[in-house]
This record gives C-alpha cells, structure tokens and sequence, in this order.
C-alpha cells in the first residue's frame, strides 16, 4: 500500500496538521485500520475506497492512535490533496461519503474549502467536576457542549498560556476546545484529546464544525479568520453558510512510501 503524509491547514512545511491518507482498492478490516493509525502514530490517518453511494465520489474514515472517529478536517483536506495532485483527479470537486454525511472538497485556484456539517454548540452549567481544574482553573466567559466541550476563555493570552493537566483530563468524558477572540484574527482555538490518543491536536477541522457557528452568531459575522495555537500553528479562512461551514486551507506535501504487511 501506498503511504503519503501530508501537512493540512499548513501555508510552509513543518506547520499545520499532519496526516497519513492511504488509498485503498476495498476496505481492509477494521482492526488492521487501527494499527496502522497507530503505526503511523498522527493524530489521524484517512481511508479512502470508491464509492458506490448516490452524488460520493469515494468513501473515508478516519482512525487515531487509539480509536475511530466520526469526522476529521484536516486528514479529509489531505485526502482531497492526494487526489488532486497525486492519483491526479481531473475534476474541481470531491465527494466524500462518511460517517457525518457527505463532505464535499472544492479546488480553489491554491487553496481546497470543506464543506461540512454546521454543529452549533449549546451552553451548559452541568459538566464533569474535572473539567476547569484539568485547563488549570482559568477564567471562563461560558462552557459550550456540542461533540465536545467548548470552554470560552476570556482572551486570547489565556488561551495561548493554558497548561492542562491530560492525566486529569482523560476522566473528562469528552474531547476539549478552549477558544477566546483574537487579536488579529476573530477567533482563536487549541483542541485537546488526551482520550483518543491525542494530547493536543495542531489544527482541528472538526472542532470548527462547532465554533464557526458558536463565532459567527457570537461576532455577527458569516465570513471569519481563525487560528488555532498549537505549536506548529495553523490558519483557516472558515464561513457560516446556513447549516453548513466552508473551511479554506493549503496543504504541503511531505512524504510517500509504502507499506508491506508480509
């Protein structure tokens, strides 16, 4: 098999998020899926085989060290650049059928949008008595749920000097968003999954599923920059669009190899 790691949401190499895709002729079993994702040991790896659904072009999943998930940005828009530039795919537009749904990925000139489900987060004052104490205690301005929590922090600096403790935060019965306004971008974000194998997440497609809606009603505005603060840093040009999110990154190819299980 054909292995290519890719960094998403990266403008140079070494930056972005990076992930492993790997294109397959038929599904292998599902076992054998989680131990190349752990292998591979990024924080996802993508699948990809043709599709036989209606308007899908192939079929993706995406498995981290440790587990299956049920959507991924970044290693979605690793899998769109490998077809586009590397199984060389004459067409602007791919299908991807999934587990959340149908994700569409839209060539535009040096950039690729997703188009993924809008899962607006909802306030809540019940969550796990580990939540804040694993973030160090910070000053919040709310706590969100929707696939993950969503803890408003009430700057950026806060943000980007948050420590958490991840033996504390794996008793936290969901993955973590911490997310303030920016300063020279709307919004800003680090993802934390100690639970699926993941400490902290360098850029996280996923997660602004869930704040571009939380952001765009927030600031009142449709069209927003964000970043997320994780060591390597990544940025994405994201857009409310009804019940969908648009999110425009680049990728940097790094690397191709094979895989032999014999």
């Amino acid at each position: 098999m054909t292995l290519y790691q890719v960094d998403a949401f990266a403008e140079k190499l070494f930056t972005g998020n990076p992930a492993a895709v790997i294109a397959l002729k038929k599904w292998l079993p599902e076992e054998l899926m989680q131990q190349l994702a752990m292998e591979n040991n990024l924080a996802e790896t993508a699948f990809f085989v043709s599709s036989d659904a209606q308007k899908a072009d192939y079929d993706i999943r995406w498995f981290t060290p440790a587990m299956e998930i049920n959507l991924c940005g970044h290693a979605t828009l690793a899998a769109a650049y490998v077809i586009f530039e590397k199984l060389r795919a004459k067409k602007k537009k791919i299908v991807f059928n999934s587990k959340s749904g149908l994700l569409t990925v839209t060539r535009k000139k040096n950039m690729l949008e997703l188009d993924f489900p809008s899962w607006r987060p909802e306030r809540v004052t019940e969550y796990p008595a580990e939540l804040l104490p694993s973030l160090g205690n910070p000053e919040i301005a709310g706590v969100y749920q929707n696939r993950e929590y969503i803890v408003e922090l009430m700057s950026e600096e806060a943000v980007k000097k948050c420590r958490p403790d991840f033996t504390l935060m794996k008793k936290v019965d969901k993955m973590i968003i911490i997310t303030a306004p920016g300063k020279e971008v709307d919004f800003v974000s680090r993802f934390f999954a100690p639970t699926a194998g993941i400490d902290e997440d360098p850029v996280t497609g996923s997660a602004h599923s869930q704040l571009i809606p939380f952001w765009s009603e927030k600031l009142g505005k449709k069209e927003l920059i964000a970043r997320q603060l994780s060591r390597r840093g990544g940025a994405l040009h994201c857009r409310q669009n009804k019940d969908r999110v648009v999110m425009g990154g680049k990728c940097v190819f790094y690397m191709k190899g094979t895989i032999k299980l014999k």
